[in-house]
C-alpha cells in the first residue's frame, strides 16, 4: 500500500489512495487509523503520536462543522478522530477509544440524545465525558442532562470555547466523570 502524496504526517500514514488502489473501501474517518499491510476487514489500530492531550471523537453530520471543530482541537494538540452521525460514532468508539466525545443534537441515522444514551448504557464508554454541541432547545438540553451529558456548547460558538470546554472535560475525565445529570451550565454564543 502506497502513502498518499506529503507522506505520514506525525508517523501516522495516509492510507487513502492505497485503498483507492486496491478497490476496497475505507471510511473516510479511519483513514488515520489503518497500518500498512493490515486488511480493510479488521479494527483500525491506533498509533499513538506523543505530545497530544487527548483523544476526542468529534461527530455532527456537516462536515464543515466537523472540519472546523477538528482543526481548532488539533492546534490546541488534542488528537481528533470525527463521524458523521451517532451510526457512525457507536460502529468506531471502541476502536478510536476518545478521551472526550463531542454531539450534533440533529442528525441522520441516530441523533445526537439517542447516542448519548447509548453511550451512557454500555459499561465501556458510560464514563467517557459527552457535550453536545449544538443549538439546542430548552427540550433538548434537559433531555440530555437527565441521559448524562456532560456539558452544552451552543452554535454558534467560539473557537476558544470549545477548546476550554474540551480541556476541562479531558481533565474531568481523567479524574472521573461527573454523574449523570451534572452537566455543565450551557456556553452560548458571544458577541
Amino acid at each position: 500500500m502506497e502513502e498518499a502524496a506529503g507522506g505520514a504526517e506525525g508517523g501516522i500514514p495516509h492510507v487513502e489512495a492505497g485503498a483507492q488502489e486496491s478497490g476496497s473501501k475505507v471510511p473516510r474517518t479511519w483513514r488515520k487509523w489503518a497500518k500498512p499491510g493490515r486488511g480493510w476487514g479488521r479494527a483500525p489500530t491506533l498509533q499513538i503520536v506523543p505530545g497530544l492531550s487527548g483523544r476526542v471523537l468529534v461527530v455532527d453530520d456537516n462536515k464543515v462543522i466537523r472540519q472546523l471543530i477538528r482543526v481548532n482541537l488539533e492546534l490546541e494538540g488534542f488528537e481528533v478522530v470525527t463521524a458523521a452521525d451517532g451510526a457512525e460514532c457507536l460502529e468506531i468508539v471502541h476502536q478510536v477509544r476518545p478521551d472526550v466525545i463531542t454531539l450534533d443534537v440533529v442528525m441522520p441515522r441516530l441523533d445526537g440524545l439517542h447516542t448519548a444514551s447509548r453511550l451512557r448504557a454500555d459499561a465501556r464508554t458510560c464514563h467517557v465525558p459527552v457535550a453536545i454541541i449544538s443549538a439546542c432547545t430548552q427540550y433538548e438540553m434537559d433531555s440530555g442532562k437527565v441521559l448524562g451529558v456532560d456539558a452544552f456548547l451552543a452554535k454558534p460558538f467560539e473557537p476558544a470555547e470549545l477548546v476550554k470546554l474540551v480541556g476541562r472535560l479531558m481533565r474531568r475525565g481523567g479524574a472521573g466523570a461527573a454523574a449523570p445529570g451534572d452537566a455543565a451550565p450551557v456556553v452560548g454564543p458571544t458577541g
